[in-house]
C-alpha cells in the first residue's frame, strides 16, 4: 500500500521527528524534548545544524561553551524534570564527541536520559581520513565514537537516511523506559546528515510518550508483604526511583500508616520534607546519626528506586543484624536483586500503593518507631551546632551551608563532587521534592555549575543555588557565560579551600601524607593566587569576595533578587568535615609501606574489613 512521503535529509528527518514528540504534565500536553545544546564543527554543522534552524521556533537550539558542560546541563534538565523530559546535545566529530563520554557515563549510571548526536566520519570514506577522524588499521569500521558504546543504553550508527527512523524509534523507546532509561547515543555520519530520502509523512505524527509503571508480580509481592509482615525493625531507603516515580505521597502515606522510619539516599533525598518526623535523613558513609543507628539493627530494608551503591550500604559494612532481608522494590531487576534482596520488580508507586492496602493492620514494633524518633532530635541537636554560624577565620563547610540555608530556605540546591555531597547530604534541609539536586552517582567534578544550569532551564522559576568548591570550579565553570546568554540565573557559593580538600582529608585518613592535593602540598615553584571573583565577572557574573560567614548571608539576601548569575567566594577551612554522623567506607590501605601511618591505618582497615557482609 502506498503512503504519502516528504522528502529530507537525514538531519532534518530527525530535527523534525523530535519536534513531534510529546509528553502529558498536570495535565497539559508538552514537547518532551526540552531543547538541544550544540557545538557546531565540521561533523555537524552543515547538516544537522541546517535542520535545527529550521525547527528553531518549536525546537530551541542553545550553544554550549564546552561539550561535556552542555550535556551535564542537559542530564541535570533531566533529572531536575524527574525524568518526564530530556534534551538533545550534537557535537563535531573527535574531541568534540569524545568530550561528552564522561557525560554519557555519568548519565549511564544514574540512570538518567539524554539523546547524544555526535558527528562522525564520512560513511562513504571517499574522504578518509577526514580532519579528527580516529583511524584503527585493524578495524576500518572504528570511530572515536565507539567510546559511547559501554556508556550508551542504546548506541547506533547511522549510515543511510533511512536507519534513522528504527534509531530514533528505539531510542525514544529506551529514553522513556523507567527500566531501560539511560543516555542513546545516535552517531551521524556527516555525509549521511546531508542525504535526502522519502521518508513516510507517518514517521512525523504527532506521540504522546506516557509513564509506565509496571505492577509487582503476584509472587513477588506475596514474598515481600510476608517479610515485612514479620519485621519488628523496619527501615525504607528512599533512592532516586522515588522522586522519578512521582511516589513521595505515597512513600509518605506508607511510613506514617505503618510507623516506618525513612533514610534517604543521595539520589533519593528529598523523597520526603527534612521536618517529617519519619524522615532520619541520609545514610550510609554520609548518613546521619539517626539513620545509620537504625539501618544497623534493622531487620527488613524496603530498598526503595536505588542501586545501593557503597556510599549507601556503607560498603555493605553497615547493615549489622544477622537476619536481614532487603526488599528491592525498583522497576529494574538488576537493581532488585542486588545482594541477595527478594525483588519486587515494579514502579516504585504502583509497589508502595500495593503494599498500603495489603498491610493492613501490621505495624511496626512501636519501640522502634519511638527510638527513630529519639534519634532523629539528637540529630537535629548536633547538624544545628555543625552549622551554626562562628567567628572562624575560615569557617568550614558545614557552617557554609547553614548560612546558605538560613539565607535560600526554599532554593533548590545543587551540588557534585569533593566534601561539600557529604556534608550537604547530612545537613541540607530540603523542603520538597527536588529541592536537593546532587550528582553523586558518578561523582562528577566539573557538573556543578553546568548542572545549575540545566536545573534552572527544567524549573525557571527555582532559586538555583549552587555549591561548588574551587577544585570543581577550575575543571568546569564556562557555562556561567551560557548562563548569562540565556537568562538563567544561578547563584553560585564558590567554597575556595585552595586545593582538592576532600580527598587530602581521605589521604590523611588513610594514613598518607599531605602530597598532591592541596595546593600547599603541590611541586610548584609559585602558588596561584586565584582571583575567582574576577574570573566569573569576567564572563558577565555578578561576583563578590566574601570574609565571613555573616557577609556570606548578607550577600546572600541582596543578590537574591539579581536578575544575573551571582557568583560569591568564601575561603574555607580545609580539614575540618562534620564528625557526628557517617560511616566507615572501603578504601584499600597499602599493605606494604614505610611509613608507621599507613602501617596503622592498614590494621584499622583489616579490622574493618570483618564488618563486610559477603555476597
Amino acid at each position: 500500500m502506498s503512503q504519502n512521503t516528504i522528502r529530507l535529509t537525514m538531519a532534518q528527518a530527525l530535527a523534525r521527528f523530535m519536534t513531534m514528540q510529546k509528553t502529558e504534565i498536570d495535565g497539559e500536553i508538552v514537547p518532551i524534548f526540552g531543547g538541544v545544546f550544540a557545538i557546531f564543527g565540521h561533523g555537524n554543522v552543515a547538516g544537522l545544524g541546517e535542520a535545527l534552524h529550521g525547527v528553531k521556533d518549536t525546537l530551541p537550539t542553545y550553544r554550549g561553551q564546552n561539550e561535556q558542560g552542555m550535556a551535564n546541563a542537559a542530564i541535570a534538565y533531566a533529572k531536575a524534570s524527574f525524568r518526564r523530559r530530556f534534551m538533545a546535545c550534537t557535537s563535531s566529530i573527535g574531541p568534540g564527541a569524545l568530550n561528552m563520554v564522561t557525560a554519557a557515563a555519568m548519565a549511564h549510571v544514574n540512570r538518567l536520559p539524554v539523546l547524544l548526536l555526535p558527528g562522525d566520519v564520512f560513511a562513504n570514506r571517499a574522504p578518509d581520513p577526514v580532519l579528527q577522524q580516529v583511524e584503527d588499521w585493524g578495524d576500518g569500521s572504528v570511530t572515536a565514537n565507539d567510546c559511547f558504546k559501554p556508556v550508551s543504553r542504546y548506541f547506533d550508527r547511522i549510515t543511510r537516511p533511512e536507519q534513522i527512523m528504527a534509531a530514533l524509534h528505539r531510542a525514544m523507546q529506551v529514553l522513556t523506559d523507567p527500566a531501560e532509561c539511560g543516555p542513546v547515543t545516535l552517531s551521524l555520519c556527516q555525509d549521511v546528515q546531508a542525504e535526502a530520502y522519502d521518508y513516510p509523512e507517518s514517521f512525523f505524527a504527532e506521540r504522546i510518550w506516557g509513564v509506565r509503571r509496571p505492577m509487582p508480580d503476584g509472587d513477588e509481592f506475596a514474598n515481600a508483604a510476608a517479610a515485612l509482615i514479620r519485621a519488628r525493625k523496619p527501615v525504607i531507603i528512599a533512592g532516586g526511583g522515588v522522586l522519578y516515580s512521582q511516589a513521595s505521597a505515597a512513600l509518605r502515606t506508607f511510613a506514617e500508616r505503618y510507623g516506618v522510619p525513612v533514610l534517604e539516599t543521595q539520589a533519593g533525598k528529598s523523597s520526603l520534607p527534612h521536618d517529617h518526623d519519619l524522615n532520619m535523613g541520609s545514610v550510609g558513609v554520609t548518613g546521619t546519626a539517626a539513620s545509620n543507628a537504625l539501618a544497623e539493627e534493622a531487620d527488613v530494608v524496603l530498598a526503595i528506586g536505588t542501586r545501593l551503591q557503597d556510599f549507601t550500604t556503607g560498603s555493605w559494612a553497615l547493615f549489622k543484624n544477622d537476619a536481614l532481608k532487603i526488599i528491592g522494590l525498583n522497576v529494574q531487576p538488576f537493581d532488585a536483586q542486588k545482594h541477595r534482596a527478594l525483588p519486587l520488580v515494579a514502579d516504585a508507586r504502583a509497589g508502595l500503593e500495593a503494599l498500603n492496602a495489603a498491610l493492613t493492620g501490621w505495624l511496626a514494633d512501636p519501640d522502634w518507631t519511638d527510638k527513630a524518633w529519639a534519634g532523629k532530635d539528637d540529630w537535629l541537636t548536633a547538624a544545628d551546632e555543625a552549622t551554626a554560624s562562628s567567628n572562624a577565620v575560615l569557617p568550614s563547610d558545614a557552617q557554609v551551608i547553614g548560612a546558605v540555608q538560613r539565607a535560600r530556605e526554599h532554593a533548590v540546591v545543587v551540588c557534585a563532587a569533593g566534601g561539600l555531597p557529604g556534608e550537604l547530604h547530612k545537613l541540607w534541609k530540603a523542603t520538597g521534592p527536588g529541592s536537593y539536586h546532587m550528582e553523586y552517582g558518578f561523582s562528577t567534578m566539573g557538573y556543578e555549575i553546568a548542572g545549575g544550569l540545566g536545573v534552572k532551564l527544567a524549573r525557571p522559576d527555582a532559586d538555583v543555588v549552587v555549591m561548588v568548591g574551587d577544585g570543581s570550579y577550575m575543571m568546569m565553570n564556562s557555562e556561567i557565560a551560557s548562563s548569562i546568554m540565556l537568562g538563567a540565573k544561578l547563584t553560585i557559593v564558590l567554597l575556595d579551600n585552595a586545593g582538592y580538600g576532600c580527598i587530602n582529608r581521605l589521604q590523611m585518613a588513610t594514613g598518607g601524607a599531605n602530597f598532591n592535593n592541596l595546593l600547599q602540598d603541590t611541586h610548584h615553584v609559585t602558588l596561584p593566587g586565584i582571583d575567582f571573583a574576577a574570573h566569573a565577572a569576567s564572563m558577565g557574573a555578578v561576583a563578590h569576595k566574601v570574609a565571613s560567614l555573616a557577609e556570606l548571608e548578607t550577600a546572600l539576601h541582596e543578590t537574591e533578587a539579581t536578575p544575573r548569575t551571582t557568583v560569591i567566594v568564601i575561603d574555607t577551612d580545609p580539614l575540618i568535615s562534620t564528625d557526628a554522623g557517617g560511616h566507615w567506607w572501603d578504601v584499600a590501605v597499602p599493605e606494604v609501606s614505610d611509613r608507621p601511618q599507613v602501617q596503622a591505618a592498614r590494621e584499622a582497615y583489616l579490622a574493618a574489613l570483618k564488618a563486610q557482609r559477603a555476597g
